[in-house]
């Protein structure tokens, strides 16, 4: 089989959500499966690095699709030559876009709805390609995977697609998140909150995001506790949009500690020596710092909505996302209740072995190889 695969998010400078998900499950489909040739399709130079085994083939393919009309070129002109030209079997997707003039079997994964739901939160151009292209990509789909029960009922709901063309493959996390002892804690705290137990929120600093809820409820707890800051791990997804800092007390804001993109093994100790994660999206298809955070033993407050309790199950306690006084009360609940914060982590352990990359790379390749045989 020669499975074509869209690696234009693996970029050794920086890798995002879309980037990791590529490296961690296409990694698994060539390292697992050596009688397959893969081909690689790049938007620009790639670094060696990803080039995951002798059965990969790269290929560069202009132009670099980082803007809708650039996204439209590359996918319908540059794409749909490219599948014809190295005769793909099959067209994978990590980011689910699609080629809609190619006739090559084509799988997308398709990780949440958001720009269908929230449309405000995004910058009109890529809002509107979004929405324009996504209804078109996901009809022109043979399969679409998605992660979470909840992608799928809302990937089904509103393209009106068909249940079982959708399939569930939940993300995993990174090996590298693992409980840490009392001295890595001290050393870590020491070094990025002077010394302090806090708070970790980790993701992009866009606005489902809720980040400036979070840091008014943050705010509201530091009136009644002195003893635990705030770490804010991520960067604004759009270059020309900046977060809106809320008012808020002087002395609140000498505990936020904005720590901007961190490399994931300086992500794997910021995470393990957190108190807790406090994550409260009021959109989310999966959300990854979930699970890193279970892997760490760590407890979570979680946002109610959405995938979420999917994902956290009994290792959070929720809270409304939309009100920053449910917020406050939970992260004064997790602190002033030490057997439910003692209970939490066990739970968060104990979930966190639900959730593996090996398990979503495989619900992967069944997929691919399902399309291949109905095709055959």
């Amino acid at each position: 089989m020669r499975i074509g695969i869209n690696t234009r998010f693996l970029l050794s400078s920086k890798m995002e959500g879309f980037g990791w998900y590529t490296y961690e499950v296409v990694k698994r489909l060539v390292e697992q499966h050596p009688e397959h040739e893969f081909i690689f399709f790049f938007d620009r130079t790639y670094d060696p690095k990803f080039i995951f085994g002798k059965n990969v083939t790269p290929v560069v393919l202009h132009p670099q699709a980082r803007h809708p009309i650039l996204f439209y070129c590359w996918f319908e002109w540059s794409i749909k030559r490219a599948l014809k030209k190295h005769q793909i079997d099959v067209f994978f997707s990590p980011d689910g876009y699609l080629s809609l003039g190619s006739s090559v079997p084509q799988i997308g994964v398709i990780h949440d709805l958001n720009f269908e739901h929230y449309p405000q939160d995004i910058p009109w151009q890529p809002r509107w390609y979004l929405r324009h292209f996504f209804p078109k990509f996901a009809k022109k789909a043979t399969k679409i995977i998605t992660v979470s029960e909840y992608s799928k009922r809302d990937i089904c709901a509103t393209y009106a697609i068909p249940e079982e063309k959708v399939v569930v493959g939940w993300n995993g996390a990174s090996e590298l998140f693992i409980p840490l002892n009392d001295n890595q804690i001290q050393v870590i705290r020491s070094e990025n909150s002077t010394g302090k137990p806090y708070f970790i929120f980790v993701g992009a600093l866009h606005p489902r995001k809720n980040v400036v809820r979070l840091l008014e409820a943050f705010d509201a707890f530091c009136s009644k506790n002195e003893d635990i800051d705030l770490l804010i791990v991520g960067e604004t997804l759009w270059k020309n949009t900046q977060l809106a800092l809320p008012e808020m007390q002087t002395e609140t804001k000498n505990r936020i500690h904005f720590t901007g993109h961190v490399s994931q093994e300086k992500l794997t100790q910021l995470v393990g020596a957190a108190h807790s994660l406090v994550y409260v999206p009021y959109f989310e298809g999966f959300g990854i710092p979930l699970v890193e955070a279970m892997k760490c033993g760590i407890p979570i407050i979680s946002g109610n909505r959405t995938s979420l309790p999917e994902v956290a199950g009994n290792a959070a306690i929720y809270c409304d996302p939309f009100d920053v006084t449910s917020i406050t009360a939970k992260m004064l609940e997790l602190v002033g209740d030490p057997a439910l914060y003692s209970q939490l982590k066990q739970f968060s352990l104990e979930r966190g072995m639900l959730f593996s990359w090996d398990q979503t790379a495989a619900v992967c390749w069944e997929t691919i190889e399902g399309v291949y045989r109905s095709y055959r």
